[in-house]
């Protein structure tokens, strides 16, 4: 599987901000779809904690790293799952990346959905582009497909 280091470091601003959507989902409040991913530390072994958008497709439920490969695809990447809280509700999952290639589709529903949210960390890929696009800009994207186990 094709593997990049591209991540895109949020800001100040967004920092504050993601720790406040972090903060609303674990107390049962979701904007826009969002969830607390905690996933333990490959480093550390200790939980951590970031605002994630899970997208419901297909039949299967996915994981998409806008910002490219941030700390917790790399703790995804060595844990191979973690958890997913919005309020009292908690869900274990495993998590399976998936190659770039199979991505195109994930990557055009979660653009569809949340693409004005994530529309910086994309370029000029939007969910109208063509496969090709999706495609070439799928390395840079990680996903993961993810299992509930609880």
């Amino acid at each position: 599987m094709t593997q990049t280091t591209r991540y895109i470091k949020p800001g100040r601003f967004a920092a504050r901000l993601n720790g406040g959507i972090g903060w609303l989902a674990r107390r049962g409040i979701s904007l826009a779809g969002a969830a607390d991913l905690a996933v333990l530390g490959r480093k550390s072994g200790e939980w951590r904690r970031v605002p994630v958008n899970p997208l419901d497709f297909g039949g299967g439920q996915y994981l998409v790293s806008a910002r490219g490969v941030s700390e917790w695809v790399r703790n995804m990447r060595a844990a191979g799952g973690g958890r997913l809280r919005v309020g009292r509700r908690v869900r274990e999952f495993t998590a399976q990346e998936m190659a770039p290639a199979e991505t195109t589709e994930i990557l055009r529903a979660y653009l569809e959905r949340w693409g004005w949210e994530v529309k910086n960390y994309f370029g000029d890929v939007t969910a109208t582009s063509t496969d090709e696009e999706l495609l070439a800009a799928a390395p840079l994207h990680p996903v993961f497909r993810i299992t509930a186990t609880s």
